[in-house]
């Protein structure tokens, strides 16, 4: 845990008039939920403030309040730049090392403004002036919280702030069912609830939003493409790129596809490849102490938390990486069985 003092952060906010949002590659519901909810309380202050994304994120989080303000870098990349250009403040939140920007990060990196991390993987970088950083915390969503109180600002959490962050806490939870869930955490979603949001809506917007074609993309990962080792307790699912042109895929639509293995008894480990731009994407799940961090980090240019973890593949090809996968778990049979 790295926590600079709440004083420092309100005289850096204070001193500041133009600021800078940003979050990483194919942000998922904790970067658009710690983000917009972080832009719609500085916006509070009386601030200038820009949300960036380095590409598109899926649609089921286009509802989140201040969705409208987001620019996207792949898009308007002189727009970014120069909004960039002019801040004062850059906060950093949900990532902690340039590369996870993918072409953003030259521009962040070279940008003279000051940088505030707010994230809660394993081993940030030394890049920010102040850091906000906790592992143990169960998503970035719920440091955006602790660190709006820590500002004195509890009072100013809204309907909008609350739900970007219970957005972001619920999705990077598994709906709260994550270890990384503690007694804090059910703290700060009983505040948020108070505030008059609804948790089912919230719920709804994101999870009952299924196209046709992505309800038909998850009935064939589940019936043709899933592979169960007993002996591993693992199971793995891969898709082609030409597989995601089948089912007209969308942005978002593989999301959550990797933890559904873990509905059959006895499985601990999970993993997800996907092909498309060029790369392979792999996203790895587990239970017990198995440290899918570490296991991304050694292999697949990877990294994120003990259960909960992504990479690259270390070959232009899809059944070479997962054939690489395959070869490393009779190495990785006793850590994964461990009780």
């Amino acid at each position: 845990m790295q926590k600079d003092s709440f004083s420092k952060f309100k005289t850096l906010i204070n001193k500041s008039n133009q600021i800078t949002i940003v979050t990483h590659y194919n942000p998922d519901g904790d970067a658009m939920g710690s983000s917009l909810a972080l832009y719609n309380y500085l916006i509070k202050l009386n601030k200038f403030v820009t949300v960036i994304t380095p590409n598109q994120y899926p649609e089921f989080l286009h509802w989140l309040p201040g969705n409208k303000k987001v620019v996207e870098y792949n898009y308007n990349v002189k727009k970014t730049n120069a909004l960039i250009a002019k801040s004062d403040l850059i906060f950093t939140l949900d990532f902690n090392n340039y590369s996870r920007l993918e072409g953003l990060g030259e521009a962040i990196k070279n940008s003279s403004a000051k940088k505030v991390l707010i994230d809660h993987h394993q081993q940030p970088d030394n890049y920010a002036t102040l850091y906000f950083h906790d592992v143990k915390a169960s998503s970035t969503c719920e440091l955006i919280h602790e660190f709006i109180c820590g500002l004195g600002g509890k009072k100013l959490i809204d309907k909008n702030i609350a739900s970007c962050i219970y957005t972001g806490i619920m999705t990077d939870t598994g709906s709260f069912r994550f270890d990384s869930v503690t007694v804090q955490t059910h703290l700060i979603l009983a505040h948020l609830i108070e505030t008059g949001i609804k948790p089912n809506e919230i719920h709804s917007n994101i999870y009952d939003t299924f196209t046709e074609s992505r309800m038909k993309l998850l009935g064939h990962c589940l019936t043709k493409k899933m592979v169960v080792l007993p002996e591993y307790q693992t199971a793995y699912i891969s898709l082609s790129e030409s597989e995601l042109k089948e089912f007209s895929y969308q942005k978002g639509d593989t999301e959550g596809i990797v933890n559904y293995p873990f509905g059959i008894k006895g499985i601990k480990f999970c993993a997800f490849f996907s092909e498309g731009d060029g790369i392979i994407k792999i996203s790895l799940r587990s239970k017990g102490t198995f440290d899918v961090n570490q296991f991304a980090r050694k292999h697949f240019n990877g990294g994120g938390h003990i259960n909960a973890a992504g990479g690259k593949g270390n070959h232009n090809n899809l059944q070479k990486t997962v054939d690489e996968f395959l070869s490393l778990l009779p190495d990785y049979q006793k850590t994964i069985l461990k009780k």
